[in-house]
């Protein structure tokens, strides 16, 4: 009787002994990973590409200041249609042309409290879209001699057909390198993969944003000269990570 007493009693001991070190006790670190029959397997891989823009876009503009509105008005209209002639004659198409602004602005005097109109600021504003980069250089030292007296924003830019071109070409470095996972990992751990049963996709942001704007120097539409910067577009980065479910079977 007595020893049946003590086993009992050390067998409670035990579980509680259990009990406190499993609640107070340090942790005991673990690290599986359980693939079980029915659970699909994923895999994720990253694919990279680079674009380089096949747009440029600029503006550029004629403004004008004088005491009579339709003098100012009339030097404006015809600087800008001899400009945008000129830019036309170059080779640029009428569509890749645009008026952004027309703006007439009063000045006025203010300092003998009658607020009188003194003059006109008249100004007219277009952008323009060139797909030749290497007249962009040439094409801004037009337009600069033939009038224009604002030229600004040099934008470069990914047509639509560019730029879904080189997400494919991501997405399928991804969807390669993902296949070759599933593949290697199925093999090394001796699991026998069945269909792609689900497909995922992370742009990890899109393409990183390039636009190169810069100020221009222009001439005063008359003699004046001015040698014009080299323009770079450059390349930039396209990301996207694709992940796969596939049957494990």
């Amino acid at each position: 009787m007595d020893r049946r007493v003590e086993f009992v009693g050390s067998i409670i001991v035990f579980f509680v002994l259990l009990f406190v070190y499993s609640k107070w006790g340090p942790a005991i670190p673990f690290s599986t990973t359980t693939q079980y029959r029915g659970e699909p397997m994923i895999v994720s891989a990253e694919g990279k590409t680079f674009v380089t823009p096949d747009t440029a876009t600029f503006s550029f503009g004629i403004e004008e200041n004088g005491q009579s509105l339709k003098q100012v008005q009339d030097r404006v209209n015809k600087k800008s249609q001899s400009l945008v002639a000129e830019v036309k004659k170059f080779g640029v198409d009428e569509k890749d042309i645009k008026t952004t602004h027309y703006n007439i602005y009063p000045e006025r005097e203010y300092q003998t409290g009658t607020n009188r109109i003194t003059g006109y600021n008249v100004s007219i504003g277009y952008i323009v879209k060139i797909r030749d980069f290497d007249k962009i250089n040439e094409l801004l030292t037009l337009i600069t001699n033939s009038g224009a007296n604002n030229v600004s924003g040099i934008n470069f830019e990914v047509s639509d057909d560019l730029m879904d071109q080189k997400l494919n070409e991501a997405r399928k470095i991804a969807s390669d390198k993902a296949k070759d996972k599933a593949h290697g990992l199925a093999k090394a751990s001796g699991i026998t993969l069945g269909k792609i049963i689900n497909v995922s996709e992370n742009n990890n942001g899109g393409i990183r944003p390039y636009p190169m704007e810069r100020s221009l120097p222009v001439t005063n539409g008359e003699d004046e000269q001015v040698t014009q910067p080299e323009i770079v577009p450059g390349e930039s980065e396209i990301s996207i990570t694709i992940s796969l479910s596939y049957e494990v079977r």
